[in-house]
């Protein structure tokens, strides 16, 4: 009897552990934008060139952006893509100051505002 109810026991927390981990079927809030990523045109972070000059650039971006504490999550998740010189700035952030504020670093860093592309949607 003391065995089953154990089994029982372990049984039951297995299940609940099973069920817990099952997802809502909610879309992340960025799913639409992912789609346009798809396009053969668009740039995307798989094309991020390997050589240490793009390399370096979106780091640089990266910790000027995660620099400032002030931007939000999405805003510190950006999408930077460099290539030769060149950089795509992608995803969403919350407000225009947001994104007003990520290009200019990235301007900042680039030493050009015609090497920063703008692909920053603002979440509604």
């Amino acid at each position: 009897m003391k065995h089953s109810r154990v089994a029982l026991t372990i049984l039951f927390c297995v299940g609940a552990v099973a069920g817990y981990g099952q997802t809502s079927g909610t879309q992340p809030d960025n799913t639409k934008v992912n789609k346009r990523d798809r396009n053969a045109g668009e740039a995307t972070a798989d094309q991020q060139k390997v050589n240490a000059a793009d390399r370096d650039l979106t780091k640089r971006i990266r910790q000027s952006v995660m620099a400032d504490k002030s931007l939000s999550t999405y805003a510190h998740n950006i999408k930077i893509i460099s290539q030769d010189g060149a950089v795509t700035l992608k995803g969403p952030v919350k407000s225009e100051d947001e994104k007003r504020a990520v290009v200019a670093k990235a301007v900042a860093v680039t030493g050009s505002a015609d090497k920063v592309t703008d692909q920053i949607s603002i979440m509604q």
